[in-house]
C-alpha cells in the first residue's frame, strides 16, 4: 500500500524512534508549532492503513511500527520499478547509468552483490 507523503514523513519518524507519542514524533520533527491534532490525524490513518499499532495507557497513546521498513521500501521499490521501467531492473540500473547517478565503482559493487547472492 502506497503512503501519502505526509504519512510517510511520519512513518520514517516513527521507525526511527518508536515507541513513541504524537508529542515524540512533533519534537523530532524539530518544529514545535506543528499542530498536534495534524500529526495525530496522520498517526491514526496510519493505525487504520494498517502500518502502526499503539497501546493505551489511559489517555496517552504509544505508537509503534507493524510494517518493517524494508519490506515498505521493497514494495515501493518494485512499485516504482514497474510504473516506470516497465519492471525492468535493467531499464533502471541503465537510467542511472545514463543520468549519471551511479559511477562504474557503485556498478561493480552492485554486481558482486550479485554475485554473492548467486552463490549462496
Amino acid at each position: 500500500m502506497k503512503l501519502t507523503k505526509a504519512e510517510e514523513d511520519i512513518m520514517k519518524i516513527i521507525w526511527e524512534i518508536s515507541p513513541c507519542l504524537v508529542s515524540d514524533i512533533i519534537q523530532y520533527m524539530g518544529n514545535p508549532e506543528t499542530p498536534h491534532s495534524t500529526i495525530s490525524s496522520i498517526v491514526r490513518i496510519l493505525e487504520k492503513k494498517g502500518f502502526v499499532q499503539h497501546k493505551a495507557y489511559g489517555r496517552t497513546h504509544e505508537y509503534y511500527p507493524v510494517i518493517k521498513r524494508e519490506t515498505y521500501s521493497k514494495n515501493r521499490l518494485k512499485t516504482f520499478v514497474q510504473d516506470y521501467f516497465d519492471g525492468s531492473a535493467h531499464q533502471l540500473v541503465s537510467f542511472l547509468v545514463k543520468e549519471k547517478e551511479i559511477n562504474s565503482d557503485e556498478l561493480n559493487q552492485l554486481l558482486e552483490k550479485l554475485e554473492d547472492n548467486e552463490n549462496q
